[in-house]
């Protein structure tokens, strides 16, 4: 397939996902926004997807490049149909771009945070391929507060109602980060912004820790994400062949 990413920082990047990626024998084309990248045309790309980022929605009229952005993601997903995969801002952009709205949440949420799946997630495709609970983790202070028409919601917790959603037949919305890597949060810190929710969210002794506390659930996210993969591959088999 020929992929086309959207980052909005660079340490925000598809990580694991990218990995499985190339393996096989995808190609990548990615296109970092906040440095003032073009969208080039959509036509020639199977998948569209969009990565975290600590900018945040409700300041879309002073980035122009993200109501672009936003455009692209309307035209890609409504007008032509074709498979979307968002990972947090990725998420909420989703959501934005099909009528949604999203807002900021009371407390962000940081780090590790367990999910559940609700009815409509059992008999999704991707989501199957998830535990019924599952352990995720989370770096994010804003949350998708109205749906967009049509959209299902696949996965939820106490701290946020739409933790994972589905618009159409092959749109999909992540709040959390299935793409997380060895260096993921050793990067993170090292932004200010991320910095800040960090410390709010746990304080700054936790904070501090919070590497080695992700650590050990390092392998069973690499395996969670084979697996949503996998079933990523399956599911858009039908839309990618020639």
């Amino acid at each position: 397939m020929e992929i086309l990413v959207f980052q909005h920082l660079a340490v925000e990047h598809p990580g694991s996902l990218a990995d499985l990626w190339r393996a096989a024998g995808h190609r990548l084309t990615t296109v970092e926004l906040d440095e003032g990248a073009e969208i080039p045309p959509l036509e020639g790309f199977d998948l569209m997807v969009a990565m975290g980022g600590p900018q945040d929605l409700w300041l879309k009229d002073e980035l122009p490049w993200m109501r672009a952005e936003l455009a692209a993601i309307t035209r890609w997903v409504r007008d032509l149909d074709r498979p979307y995969l968002g990972i947090c801002l990725g998420h909420q952009l989703l959501a934005e771009a099909l009528g949604g709205r999203v807002a900021p949440m009371a407390a962000p949420e940081v780090g590790l945070c367990a999910v559940r799946r609700t009815a409509a997630g059992a008999d999704d495709p991707l989501m199957k391929a998830l535990s019924e609970r599952a352990q995720t983790f989370q770096w994010h202070g804003a949350e998708i507060v109205d749906l967009p028409p049509g959209a299902v919601v696949l996965a939820e917790n106490d701290a946020c109602a739409t933790q994972a959603i589905r618009c159409g037949r092959h749109a999909w919305g992540f709040q959390f980060h299935v793409e997380i890597t060895e260096t993921t949060v050793t990067d993170w810190q090292a932004i200010p912004a991320y910095a800040a929710s960090l410390r709010a969210a746990l304080g700054s002794e936790r904070a501090a820790t919070l590497a080695a506390e992700v650590a050990p659930h390092l392998p069973a996210f690499r395996a969670s994400v084979a697996r949503l993969d996998a079933a990523l591959g399956a599911a858009l088999a039908p839309v990618s062949a020639p």
